[in-house]
């Protein structure tokens, strides 16, 4: 009897925009990928990232159309180098997502789809959002959990401005601040105990490097390794 090929993997293109989250994916990709493809294997993965100066300065001045084209220009060089899907370990620049899939020649993951199909899985209704000031305050989150009937609360102005700050001046920096944590903690403790949620979204590539289950008075969906999860599933053809 003749034994049945399987087929590759298909080639993942990561799409970075910041240092830690894009490596986190990667990192988990490449390790995790072993639990489907047998030890040491995982599928072909390429990755471009532009400067994330550059991602920064159209944030600032709210450039979407600027933040699409960095995207898309990510996009072609993986397409070139032979990827077969894309995945973006940011949260704040999927803002710009509805204009880039049009013109993409790629097809891409949404990393606020995945969460919202995590969270729904594990039967989670009222999630608190953490990330930066721009993904708060934007629809990226809502949009996708509303869409499966889930709740989610913002955080206030002010713990949206310092968790801002500790991505931008901190994590993406690789500086990891105790005190940081600690302040990370008690906003998820007051979604808590005020806002009746019962798990958080790290809905910040980075937040996952210092924020887990084991130091959070809440069940945390970690949206960078989510992602890198659902890659693979992608890449290997499971459900």
């Amino acid at each position: 009897m003749e034994t049945k090929m399987q087929p590759a993997p298909l080639h993942i293109g990561i799409v970075g925009c910041s240092a830690e989250g894009a490596a986190l994916c990667y990192k988990t990709i490449c390790v995790e990928g072993a639990l489907l493809l047998g030890p040491h294997a995982h599928p072909e993965v390429s990755m471009h990232t532009a400067s994330l100066a550059d991602y920064v300065r159209c944030l600032e001045r709210n450039d979407m159309q600027g933040i699409a084209g960095l995207m898309l220009a990510s996009a072609h060089r993986l397409a070139r180098a032979g990827a077969d899907f894309l995945v973006c370990p940011d949260n704040t620049i999927h803002q710009a997502l509805p204009l880039v899939a049009p013109a993409s020649p790629l097809p891409w993951l949404h990393i606020a789809e995945v969460v919202a199909a995590e969270a729904q899985r594990r039967g989670f209704q009222r999630l608190g959002l953490l990330g930066t000031r721009w993904l708060v305050d934007s629809e990226v989150y809502p949009e996708k959990l509303t869409a499966r009937g889930l709740q989610y609360v913002r955080p206030t102005v002010a713990e949206r401005d310092d968790s801002n700050h500790i991505i931008l001046d901190e994590l993406v920096r690789s500086i990891f601040k105790p005190a940081s944590v600690a302040r990370y903690q008690r906003v998820i403790q007051r979604l808590k105990e005020d806002d009746g949620c019962d798990a958080v979204v790290l809905a910040c590539t980075e937040i996952p490097l210092v924020v887990d289950d084991s130091n959070a008075a809440l069940p945390t969906l970690d949206s960078t390794r989510l992602l890198a999860r659902a890659a693979l599933r992608r890449a290997v053809g499971a459900s």
